[in-house]
């Protein structure tokens, strides 16, 4: 009796800890297309989100690739562009991160350092997905 008891606590454990390897597509997706300035945001495959954004100006880059998200900071401050608030900062390549802006005119248009700005609201409901859904099982596609 002990044993089924204990294999069956084991069994429960593991499926809350272990990573679900099964089934490679679920989590969120965010593909931001730096030509369009947009941002489309899949959970599970099923499409959730369209967003304008701000990617990378003239002068400056916003790097292109596949990445996970490598730090979340609901609360974050430039450390090289003048103390700028990078509200729900989800940084995926260095010091690159998908954050909020308070220049919502200017999306739909390049006009970051690199990053890759949102609405503070979506940047929100982003962070919250990432949070919720996790880091490693979020992939950001930048073409």
């Amino acid at each position: 009796m002990r044993r089924v008891v204990l294999a069956a606590v084991i069994a429960a454990l593991s499926f809350v800890f272990l990573p679900a390897a099964e089934n490679a597509e679920a989590g969120v997706l965010v593909r931001v297309d730096r030509a369009t300035q947009t941002m489309e945001v899949s959970v599970d495959g099923a499409h959730l989100y369209s967003w304008k954004v701000s990617t990378a100006r003239r002068g400056y880059r916003t790097p292109t690739g596949v990445f996970h998200p490598q730090m979340l900071a609901a609360r974050w401050f430039s450390h090289v562009y003048y103390n700028s608030p990078m509200p729900h900062a989800i940084f995926f390549h260095g010091g690159f991160a998908i954050h909020g802006s308070y220049e919502i005119a200017r999306l739909g248009g390049p006009a970051s350092h690199g990053c890759v700005r949102l609405h503070p609201t979506d940047a929100a409901v982003l962070f919250g997905l990432v949070q919720r859904e996790g880091m490693r099982n979020t992939t950001i596609v930048v073409q």
